[in-house]
């Protein structure tokens, strides 16, 4: 009976604390994290993933340059629309962008715009555009604060009481338990595996962010065709792919989206296409 009561509390709590909504989608969604505190977390882990002496960063070249560019136009665009459509600082994130040197197929995003893209994916991505579908869905991931969704529902389907205190502004132990399950820390990041809901909708919002930031969106197509093709000659799937829908899956329904997202498409850049 106890725990029934204790499950039944956590329920109400996480219910009192879930009152948020995704940008542009609309979507409804549970959030037991206190965001702004997963936000300094997932810098410290950033740090320290950068920090590691397994970690070898690319700071120089052309392929560096390119990474911040082109994320750095995504995340101004992204600000200013936030900015002009009432969402406050809310979204106005402290982006970084590294480029990392691995034959991995990899790329990801932290809460609060902490992104890394592995150098293996640029013969996939190509170009500005194909690297801005990759930054737009991963950018997408944090904007939607996916990962303390993800960790909100396997606390709610736990029982899970503890990390209700980090849920109410406890700062320390609950939320580096937050960040330690969500990512792991030290070495290379074991990151977080989204659920296709989540895949889904990372796709729709990367679509529209490079859209708004001037990269054409029918160009998203034939990067995944890429990708595809990448993980049918690599015999494993990319670590980007990995929980992701399948392919002809994915391809028909950003195809499907296109539509909105040129909406948001007002011009593109010289590098883009």
């Amino acid at each position: 009976m106890k725990r029934l009561q204790l499950m039944g509390a956590v329920a109400i709590s996480a219910m009192l604390l879930s009152c948020s909504q995704v940008p542009l989608t609309g979507r409804s969604q549970l959030s037991l994290v206190d965001d702004s505190v997963l936000q300094q977390q997932a810098n410290d882990a950033y740090q320290q993933f950068l920090r590691d002496p397994s970690t070898r960063v690319i700071s120089s070249g052309a392929n560096a340059q390119k990474v911040r560019t082109v994320g750095n136009n995504l995340a101004t665009a992204i600000n200013r629309y936030m900015q002009s459509n009432g969402y406050g600082d809310k979204y106005n994130y402290n982006y970084q962008f590294t480029l990392v040197e691995s034959k991995d197929i990899n790329a990801w995003c932290m809460p609060g715009g902490k992104v890394a893209i592995y150098s293996g994916i640029l013969p996939v991505t190509q170009t500005d555009a194909g690297l801005a579908t990759v930054m737009g869905h991963e950018i997408a991931h944090a904007i939607a604060q996916h990962a303390a969704e993800r960790y909100s529902q396997m606390t709610l389907a736990q029982g899970g009481g503890a990390v209700v205190g980090a849920a109410v502004g406890g700062r320390s132990q609950g939320t580096q338990q937050v960040i330690g399950q969500l990512y792991g820390l030290g070495g290379q990041l074991a990151m977080l595996k989204y659920s296709r809901n989540q895949e889904s909708e990372a796709d729709r919002l990367g679509l529209i962010f490079m859209a708004m930031a001037g990269y054409n969106p029918d160009t998203a197509v034939s990067f995944w065709q890429r990708m595809a093709s990448a993980k049918e000659s690599g015999g494993a799937p990319p670590e980007f792919l990995s929980s992701h829908p399948s392919d002809a899956t994915r391809i028909a329904a950003i195809q499907k989206l296109l539509p909105e997202a040129r909406t948001f498409y007002k011009g593109g850049r010289t590098t883009a296409n």
